[in-house]
């Protein structure tokens, strides 16, 4: 061992037997790192679950697609009870899909949803869900796992056939006892035979203007062949209420247009716009575009941790101004000792080390209870609430760093403070 490492391995030792003849203060002066460490980690693992989820859900939607929505224009709402006999006619139709599909360049595929609120009965099970009249190639585009069975095939819409698959909540709401590939659901007086068995991974937005779905599960939806749909419901919606009825017409309640990739969507996005507001002029339709979204999650996400990584560093802060204050006063009562070691021969910068090893101590060993506190944190906030927390390996980092570096910066003063104490004066202090 070189002559440095050893008078090094004094002054730690030294550092540490001086700190364990206050354990209770040592002990109290390392809380406000232990928390301040704690809260960088806790909070940036709650802000990192919360993004993460957000943009995960944005992620179903697709960062390649374009998402045309109908909705119902402010003046049609205002007349909604207006004209008894009249349908109100607004939202997308099967020609926006046709042009979109023939002009935007980039353009991969077009799918078009036709959804209809009704009720699905199977023997004395009588279940409110969404009708969704789609395409085969539905379930690739939105992500549907396929449990059991088949999604629609090409025959199906072609033939006009009276098939459907459902979601597994629905499913198990209609049949608790039976298997639904065994059997047909009833929708007014037509019967569709179930064919397959879907999870839906879709975000609560993706539920459409056909009606709303508060206080029912999301995934109550039934899907048929779009020609179907067509045939069996027509173009006209009638909704009933209490003493009353409206009637809308509308043909698509949603397209999504697939792009080749993500950089056709930047420039598909606007010309699209423009192409639906030619045909539109009561503005009776909407654009969701998930990865402009996504890349507003990510920008917020990045305000997120700033401002939480900023409260949680001022209790570091405050940790670090608790450890200048407690070395300031044990400057104070060592004033003798330093002076005899003084006389005997230490140099300003032994004195200097020995003060400033004591808060690095205090600040990395608060820094090392922190970070397991940090971690555990959000494991029990996951485990008590649905929250999703993710602890981040630099948010880690990142929190013990800085309260090694609060205790150099802050540990700096003090011992500095007592290196430059006059010999003379602190052997004479009492």
């Amino acid at each position: 061992m070189s002559p440095f490492s050893f008078q090094l391995a004094s002054i730690i030792r030294l550092g540490v037997k001086s700190l364990m003849l206050h354990k209770l203060r040592s002990a109290l002066t390392m809380l406000g790192i232990i928390f301040g460490v704690c809260s960088v980690i806790a909070m940036l693992a709650i802000g990192e679950g919360a993004s993460y989820e957000a943009q995960e859900a944005i992620k179903k939607l697709g960062s390649d697609n374009i998402i045309l929505r109908s909705i119902k224009p402010p003046e049609d709402s205002k007349q909604a009870g207006i004209g008894r006999g009249t349908a109100l006619d607004y939202g997308l139709t099967y020609a926006d899909g046709a042009r979109i599909q023939s002009t935007i360049p980039g353009v991969s595929r077009v799918l078009p949803v036709r959804i209809v609120r009704e009720n699905v009965r199977f023997a004395q099970n009588n279940v409110p869900c969404q009708i969704l009249g789609t395409l085969p190639f539905y379930r690739n585009i939105v992500g549907l796992d396929l449990v059991r069975g088949r999604f629609l095939a090409e025959i199906d819409d072609l033939e006009q056939d009276n098939v459907c698959v459902l979601t597994i909540g629905l499913a198990q709401r209609l049949f608790p006892y039976q298997d639904p590939l065994e059997h047909s659901i009833r929708i007014n007086e037509f019967y569709y035979r179930v064919v397959g068995l879907v999870r839906e991974r879709n975000m609560p937005q993706q539920r459409t203007q056909a009606g709303k779905m508060e206080g029912e599960p999301l995934d109550n939806n039934v899907y048929i062949p779009l020609s179907t749909a067509r045939s069996r419901f027509g173009e006209v919606l009638v909704r009933r209420t209490a003493g009353s009825f409206e009637m809308e017409k509308v043909e698509l309640h949603q397209i999504t247009v697939q792009m080749r990739d993500t950089a056709a969507v930047e420039t598909a996005d606007p010309q699209i716009k423009v192409l639906l507001s030619r045909f539109h002029p009561k503005n009776d339709y909407e654009v969701i575009v998930p990865l402009q979204l996504l890349r507003q999650a990510e920008q917020t996400k990045r305000i997120f941790n700033i401002v939480l990584g900023s409260i949680a560093a001022i209790s570091l802060l405050v940790g670090g101004i608790g450890i200048m204050n407690i070395m300031l006063a044990t400057v104070t009562e060592r004033t003798r000792e330093i002076g005899i070691r003084r006389a005997l021969g230490a140099k300003r910068r032994d004195i200097t080390m020995q003060f400033l090893v004591e808060t690095v101590v205090l600040a990395i060993g608060g820094g090392l209870i922190g970070v397991l506190v940090g971690i555990l944190t959000p494991v029990v906030v996951s485990h008590l609430t649905t929250m999703k927390t993710i602890v981040t390996v630099w948010s880690v980092l990142l929190a013990f760093g800085i309260s090694g570096a609060v205790g150099i910066v802050f540990g700096l003063y003090p011992a500095k403070a007592a290196a430059l104490l006059d010999p003379i004066e602190a052997l004479r202090h009492e």
